[in-house]
C-alpha cells in the first residue's frame, strides 16, 4: 500500500499560522496598530484563491526541476524554497518602520504556502489509491494541525526565547527543510 509522506501534511500547517495569529503577536508587540493588524489578515487571501492557478501548476513544467525530479516534486521543490526564502524575508524584515515591506512578506509566505499546498494534493491524490482517500485526507488534516502547533506555540516560544522574532521565523524555516527532505527521499507518483 501506498501512502502520502507525513511530513508533507506538517509542512503545510506551519506556514498558515506564521502569517496570521503569529504575525499578530509579533505585530502588537511592536505597536502596529489593530486596524493595520486586522487590514493584514488580507496576506491569507492565496490560501481562498489557489484554485485560480492550480490548473497553472498542473499545466506548467518548471524546466530544470522537471527533468531532475518529476513533474510533482519538482514543483514541491520550487514552492518550498521559495516559502523558506520569503519566510526568511519576513523574519528579517521590521514592521515597526516598514510595515508595507512586512506585509509583501507575508503575503509572499501565503502564495507559497498554497501552491504547495495545491502540489501536496495532487501528490496525494495520484499516489494513495480511491479506497484509501478518505484515510489520507484525516491523516493529512491531523498533520495540517500538528504544523500549525509548531508555527504557534512553537513560534512565540523561540521567540521568546530568544528575544527576537527573526530567530524565530528563521527557525521556522529550517522547519521546512522537512519538506525539503521528504521531497527528495519521495517517489514521483
Amino acid at each position: 500500500m501506498t501512502v502520502c509522506p507525513p511530513g508533507f501534511s506538517v509542512i503545510c500547517g506551519l506556514p498558515f499560522l506564521l502569517i496570521l495569529s503569529t504575525l499578530a503577536v509579533w505585530l502588537t508587540e511592536v505597536g502596529v496598530s489593530k486596524t493595520q493588524i486586522g487590514l493584514l489578515a488580507w496576506v491569507t487571501i492565496p490560501y481562498s484563491f489557489k484554485f485560480v492557478w492550480a490548473p497553472l501548476v498542473d499545466y506548467v513544467k518548471i524546466p530544470v526541476l522537471v527533468h531532475l525530479f518529476g513533474k510533482r516534486r519538482g514543483w514541491l521543490l520550487f514552492s518550498q524554497l521559495m516559502l523558506i526564502v520569503s519566510l526568511i524575508m519576513l523574519g528579517t524584515s521590521d514592521p515597526a518602520t516598514n510595515i508595507f515591506m512586512t506585509s509583501i512578506c507575508a503575503l509572499l509566505v501565503g502564495f507559497f504556502s498554497a501552491t504547495q499546498d495545491i502540489v501536496i494534493e495532487a501528490y496525494r491524490i495520484e499516489l494513495v489509491p480511491k479506497r484509501m482517500l478518505g484515510h489520507a485526507a484525516s491523516a493529512s488534516v491531523l498533520g495540517y494541525r500538528l504544523g500549525m502547533l509548531v508555527a504557534g506555540a512553537g513560534a512565540l516560544y523561540i521567540a521568546a526565547f530568544f528575544q527576537s522574532w527573526a530567530v524565530a521565523y528563521v527557525l521556522m524555516a529550517v522547519c521546512l527543510g522537512v519538506g525539503i527532505i521528504t521531497t527528495l527521499v519521495s517517489s514521483e507518483p
